[in-house]
């Protein structure tokens, strides 16, 4: 298994694309806000593809989440959907 170099951090308070073009996503953190939900990674876009859920709480506290391996492939781009008043730092390489 090989490290990710050149890893950058994005960060969104609101749903958006996050980064344009291939990259892997290693890690992410999240502030939840006070509507509960889910996150949703897409691969192109809006209506792409979902290579990701994460259900979130409304508790406040910070979720941090590292993935293993070399994280998950994002071919195109990578495109969050956010919960109201969520936010959220990604970590990609």
């Amino acid at each position: 298994m090989t490290t990710l170099t050149n890893v950058v951090s994005f960060h969104a308070d609101a749903t958006e694309t996050m980064y344009a073009g291939a990259t892997n996503l290693c890690g992410y953190q999240v502030a939840p806000g006070g509507t509960a939900g889910e996150i949703i990674f897409r691969d192109g876009g809006a209506s792409g593809t979902t290579r990701m859920i994460v259900h979130i709480t409304t508790n406040g506290a910070v979720m941090s989440t590292l993935l293993p391996g070399n994280g998950i492939r994002f071919y195109t781009d990578i495109h969050v959907t956010l919960p109201a008043s969520a936010s959220i730092t990604i970590f990609c390489g």
